[in-house]
């Protein structure tokens, strides 16, 4: 048994398509719309990992910043080493994006650092 994939609500799957290539190196595929729907997504895969990460965006799903809802808190993203998780964490706070968490070690034994993406979703940079 393995994920196939994750899927993610989104104000603008451009513009998180565009932060996951940037910083973690995915690759989008094709847009997919249905324009009867008004919905529109692409799957993000990354080098090393089968399960992808599915953008998705509807424009009669709405953000509702007073709800905070139960469920998926993080996406943890491996980059292989204490050195990458320091150097991408470094990047991404240059590029003047949230940082949640500097790198440390956690009590459960990461190495890891959390960032927001553009719409405020955690991502852990892990080893």
């Amino acid at each position: 048994m393995k994920i196939s994939h994750v899927a993610l609500w989104s104000k603008d799957i451009e513009q998180l398509r565009h932060f996951y290539e940037t910083y973690f190196n995915a690759q989008a595929g094709e847009r997919y719309e249905n324009t009867n729907k008004g919905f529109a997504s692409y799957f993000l895969t990354f080098p090393g990992s089968e399960a992808k990460l599915e953008l998705m965006q509807q424009s009669v799903i709405t953000y509702q910043p007073e709800e905070t809802p139960l469920g998926w808190a993080h996406l943890a993203i491996s980059v292989g080493s204490e050195k990458k998780v320091d150097n991408l964490t470094t990047v991404i706070t240059e590029d003047g994006h949230t940082i949640i968490g500097q790198p440390r070690w956690t009590g459960d034994g990461y190495y890891e650092s959390v960032v927001a993406d553009p719409e405020g979703n955690w991502i852990e940079i892990t080893i």
